[in-house]
Order: structure tokens, then sequence, then C-alpha cells
């Protein structure tokens, strides 16, 4: 199930890369979205080969490998390993960094500059986006610690791009979602909720109770860049029964497609393993071997074998 997630979040990932930025409208039927768009299909990142992942990939690979390496959440560590992302194309398969958000790269600028990692990321309403939820999975595979810890790692790695509580909630709230979906909790996503709810109700802060229930409030998924709107539309996609159906509702919302497929691939993959993602899909994928090295590291860490 540990692989079945992280290729589950790379593979979807990749397969949202050519529909992103598409209206809904515009995009081929649900029925009929593939990884290799349809001959015509005016794809977005021409240049970028079927089966690369995004930022969203990278950056998720990059906080793995800081994870494995350092023991735990090392902040500066995993802020130059962002900046050896962005300025040389580490932890991509052919070395070309793309698609990076405008709050990203801002954060980013300040790193390169030696600010440290914990204070780099926005902190106002409006810089809410989706870029360190698409990026916490690792976080959920790694951790074996008190479901305490768990949390205060996936909101820590949220600091460097999206310092808001709100983003640092939406990603403590799926890295309890994924880790229940681990555990095979038919009920994964509502204990999450009320196993971070417990949480935060002995915390002394009370913004994070209260983005808790800002983002616990019905919303209709629309697929965009904001962090509670693709943790919502990710949750809508993952009500299909398989992990094609959930990748291919995911990015039929348009927009964001391949954040909104890489946060529903990464639980959908944990759901059904390894063996639920199409094999045609998982050899489209490049980049395997860096894939499979930190997957070795990672299952010595837990020790666990596929």
């Amino acid at each position: 199930m540990i692989a079945g997630g992280l290729y589950g979040l790379l593979v979807a990932d990749a397969f949202g890369v050519p529909y992103e930025f598409h209206d809904p409208k515009n995009l081929p039927p649900e029925d009929e979205l593939e990884p290799i768009p349809p001959e015509g299909f005016n794809r977005s990142h021409r240049g970028v080969p079927v089966g690369t992942w995004s930022d969203d990939g990278a950056q998720a690979l990059a906080l793995l490998d800081s994870l494995l390496t350092c023991g735990g959440l090392d902040l500066d560590d995993l802020g130059r390993r962002f900046v050896g992302w962005w300025n040389h194309g580490a932890y991509t398969p052919d070395g070309r960094p793309f698609d990076i958000g405008n709050q990203t790269t801002d954060a980013l600028k300040l790193l390169e500059a030696g600010q440290s990692a914990a204070s780099t990321g926005g902190t106002g309403e409006r810089d809410n986006g989706n870029g360190s939820l698409m990026r916490v999975l690792p976080v959920a595979l790694w951790c074996t610690e008190e479901d305490e810890v768990l949390v205060e790692v996936a909101e820590g790695q949220s600091l460097p791009t999206h310092g808001h509580p709100r983003s640092q909630v939406c990603c403590a709230l799926y890295a309890l979602w994924a880790r229940r979906t681990l555990q095979g909790d038919v009920r994964a996503y509502q204990d999450a909720v009320d196993t971070l709810a417990g949480i935060y109700k002995g915390r002394s802060d009370h913004r994070y109770a209260e983005e808790l229930a800002f983002v616990r409030k019905p919303f209709s998924p629309r697929g965009t860049g904001y962090v509670v709107d693709c943790l919502h539309s990710a949750r809508a996609a993952l009500r299909k029964p398989d992990y094609p159906s959930v990748v291919r509702h995911a990015v039929a919302f348009g927009l964001d497609t391949d954040t909104t497929a890489a946060v529903a691939g990464g639980i959908a993959g944990l759901r059904h393993g390894l063996g639920g993602i199409p094999t045609e899909w998982v050899a489209l994928l490049k980049g395997r071997e860096q894939v499979e090295d930190l997957l070795h590291r990672l299952e010595q860490h837990r020790g666990t074998v596929r």
C-alpha cells in the first residue's frame, strides 16, 4: 500500500498535466480521459513529455528524501531541496522544473536568499493555495509515531511555502486521512476529522480549531488551486470505486487538474494498492528509478516489504 500511495500521487499528477488550466466544459468526456490526450486536444505544457510529474510530485519526493535523510522534519534542509529543485531540476524526471505557482515562487526567492524556511511561506488570507497540500502525503508514509507527531510534521512541512494556519490544517487533515486509509479504516476521512478536532481542542492557539471548523463546512468542489477547494474536490473524486475512475473524476473538474488528481490519487493508491493502478499508466511514468530508490529506503525505514 505504501508503494500504491506514492505511485498513486505521481501517476495521477502526470495524468493531469496535459489538461491543466482548461475549463471543465472544454475537456473530453470523463470516460474518455486518458494519460495521452486525444488527438486534436489543446494540451497544456506541450513541451512536457507524457508521463512527467509536475511540481506536485517533485516537491513530494523532495519532502520524502528530506524526512528519510534527516530522520525527521528539518525545515532548512527541506528548503534547500526545494531550491535545488527550482534551480537545478532536482526530483524531476528530466531536470526541468515547471508549473511553479506564484506563491511558491515568492517563497523560493526568500529561501534562495537565505531566509529561514520556517518563515518563508505566506501567512495572509490569500496565501492559501494548494502547494503544500499537494506534497504532504510522504509524511503519512514516513511517520510511524503517534497521531500528534504526524499532525505536527504535516503542519510544519507547509511552512516554507504556505504559512497560514488554514493550509497547515488541510495538510494535517490529509495526512491523518492517509494514515487512516493505510490502516484500512472504512471511515477514514471522518475519523481523521474527529482525531484532528481532538488534538486541536487541547491547543492554546484556537486558530487551528477554528480553521478546521471552516474546512469542514459544506463546499461545492470546483477543481481550483485554493487549498480548501482542492481538498474537497479530491474527496469528491474519491467517492468513485477504483483508482482510474478517481483520477478521471478529479481531472474532470478542470482547472488545477494535476494537483486535484495528485491529492486524490495518493489516497486512491493507498486504498487500492499499486495493483489497482493500470500497469500501462505506470509504464508511462518517467523517472521511475528515483521513485524506486526512495521507496526502497522508505520500506527499510518502516521495516516493511512490498
